[in-house]
């Protein structure tokens, strides 16, 4: 069985100048944004009571994404904002002037007109993306990369999408959504990973994630805890891990909880890059194939990267058998609890804060974070069983890849 690996991040310090892309009065905004849709609804915070005792921890919550906006998953937040964002930026108007309503009014579409919004994904992006662009009376774009699963492209072609599985990965992929939207007439690439030249729609992106952690952290102080001590968030290109970082760095900014980022082992390009040290961009290559769909990617954003060098505590590569630990201990917990369906890249995190915990051999990791009985640990499951029949075949079958 492939090991867990890990490294402490002693990558040099930057000046921090992306930080405020999650400064607290931005992410309100976001947040009055995304309560104007109908569909909107806060999603639970599941506290495991009888799993953090088990696990020799003080209290375990899990952000469950599973109910977001009839998704099924996390990624809409940001999408949906930036797409606002910039139908704003191109109507001279500010994001808080266009709530649903306005944004799927007749006198904006005449005002705006048409775009067509390009994207790469595997699944769950570019679901949001076409959730959205359908929505707002857009078009949308998509390509998936090799590997990923008709239940996922079918679901995003049902959003009015055209939709495309690539014989590449999904790096790949996002050159040929940057390509696409290039030559196409009001062609934008709403892509959550970022590189020199595109970095203002990203930033969008994650600002858009900004409210689930938001949501998070009220539904913590009102389970009556002050802060989490510990934050596991799961990383592809790492918007995600920035957006929830950098949110609880500018919330606590004197006393922080330590963050963990969980990367798929055979796509951790964040991991390698803490690895090397020096604060280089590092990159993975090849077909990526994992049963972690949501994390393989292998090229970082820079944003994020810049947010997470500076401030993340530990950086892990998690093999498949973790994620599928975590989804079988998140579906049939300890009696008591709720159980929370999660899939693969949801509950990577989960499923390696278990392993530390009850492995001997990830003692020395243990130790390092100082998880204990009065720690208070957060983990965000960012999807459920988006393909029901892949989350069956692991949860009840015991498959992993």
């Amino acid at each position: 069985m492939k090991s867990i690996e890990w490294v402490v991040n002693t990558m040099p310090k930057t000046e921090d100048k992306n930080l405020p892309v999650m400064a607290m009065d931005e992410i309100r905004k976001v947040k009055t944004f995304h309560e104007s849709f109908p569909q909107y609804s806060q999603t639970p915070l599941v506290k495991l009571d009888h799993m953090a005792e088990f696990l020799g921890l003080g209290q375990v919550f899990v952000k469950d994404e599973s109910y977001r906006f009839g998704l099924n998953a996390f990624k809409v937040l940001g999408g949906s904002f930036a797409m606002a964002k910039y139908i704003a930026q191109q109507t001279g108007k500010d994001v808080s002037e266009l709530p649903y309503s306005v944004l799927t009014s007749d006198k904006l579409r005449e005002e705006f007109g048409q775009a067509t919004f390009f994207t790469a994904t595997d699944g769950n992006h570019g679901r949001g993306v076409a959730w959205a662009a359908n929505k707002l009376g857009q078009k949308s774009v998509v390509f998936m990369p090799k590997g990923s699963t008709e239940t996922r492209l079918n679901n995003i072609a049902a959003e009015g999408a055209t939709v495309t599985i690539e014989e590449c990965n999904y790096d790949e992929c996002v050159r040929m959504a940057a390509d696409a939207a290039a030559k196409t007439k009001n062609g934008v690439v709403v892509q959550d990973t970022a590189w020199d030249g595109y970095e203002e729609i990203p930033a969008w992106i994650m600002q858009g994630y900004g409210t689930m952690a938001l949501e998070a952290n009220e539904q913590l102080e009102e389970y009556g805890c002050d802060r989490p001590t510990h934050v596991f968030i799961q990383a592809g290109v790492g918007s995600l891990a920035g957006a929830v970082q950098g949110y609880f760095a500018n919330r606590y900014p004197d006393n922080p909880p330590k963050v963990v980022v969980v990367e798929a082992d055979i796509a951790a390009c964040l991991y390698k890059g803490a690895k090397v040290g020096d604060g280089s961009i590092q990159f993975v290559g090849g077909d990526l194939i994992t049963i972690m769909a949501g994390l393989a990617c292998g090229e970082p954003n820079t944003i994020s990267w810049d947010i997470l060098k500076n401030h993340v505590d530990t950086f892990v590569a998690a093999p498949d058998w973790a994620a599928a630990q975590g989804m079988r201990m998140l579906a049939a917990p300890v009696k008591g609890d709720a159980p929370i369906c999660s899939g693969e890249s949801g509950a990577a995190p989960f499923g390696v804060l278990a392993a530390i915990m009850m492995m001997d051999e990830y003692k020395e990791l243990r130790d390092h974070l100082g998880l204990d009985k009065d720690s208070k640990v957060l983990l965000f499951s960012t999807e459920g069983d988006t393909d029901p029949d892949r989350y069956k075949a692991i949860v009840w079958e015991g498959k992993e890849s």
